[in-house]
């Protein structure tokens, strides 16, 4: 069984809710990044962290790789050109949205106080409705790769929903009606639910 060490409020929802989409047995230790408990398992203080056996994986990308990968599910196979298409959707979500949103929310509370920039969130939110825009013209639908769900679906709503929190916007109807059906799917609401608990 694994383990996942993470709240579903943060980065580790991407990890629970692929778990669940799985139908995998696991266990949720809900700990906040940088706390005691965060720093045990990961030396930087950032989850998820996924342990296997003896081993923790961390990040969130490589851990849902590796599930996709391990259990062939919602991944196509390494070496195939659908593989390299997929990694670089992953690779573009992480780069454009992603590390947009994780620079505002540092900017925004996390770093100390004496280190903030407030001033760039502006920048951020344009930067990050460009990038939006570019990812929503990929989108073959139902899913970004047409018929099939790929972990970069999970990582790309994971983002959207991240974006409303953030109070940033990316001006897309395309993004909006296709987040709305992937968050219609039972494992993103019981992730979901999760959080409420």
């Amino acid at each position: 069984m694994y383990e996942v060490y993470g709240a579903v409020s943060n980065r580790s929802f991407r990890v629970v809710w692929l778990l669940e989409e799985m139908g995998l047995e696991f266990v949720l230790h809900s700990i906040n990044p940088r706390s005691p408990e965060a720093m045990a398992v990961n030396p930087s203080g950032k989850v998820p962290v996924l342990k296997v056996g003896d081993d923790m994986i961390t990040d969130s990308a490589a851990i849902m790789t590796y599930l996709a990968d391990k259990h062939g599910q919602f991944t196509y196979p390494a070496g195939t050109v659908e593989r390299a298409k997929q990694d670089a959707l992953m690779h573009q979500v992480l780069d454009e949205l992603d590390a947009v949103l994780w620079t505002a929310a540092r900017h925004g509370f996390i770093l100390p106080e004496d280190k903030r920039v407030p001033a760039v969130k502006p920048s951020l939110a344009w930067e990050f409705k460009r990038n939006a825009q570019r990812i929503a013209d990929k989108i073959e639908g139902p899913f970004l790769m047409g018929e099939q769900m790929t972990i970069p679906d999970f990582l790309l709503v994971h983002c959207l929903n991240w974006a409303v929190s953030a109070k940033f916007e990316h001006g897309s109807d395309k993004l909006d009606a296709y987040a709305s059906a992937v968050r219609a799917r039972e494992a993103f609401k019981a992730t979901r639910e999760r959080a409420k608990a």
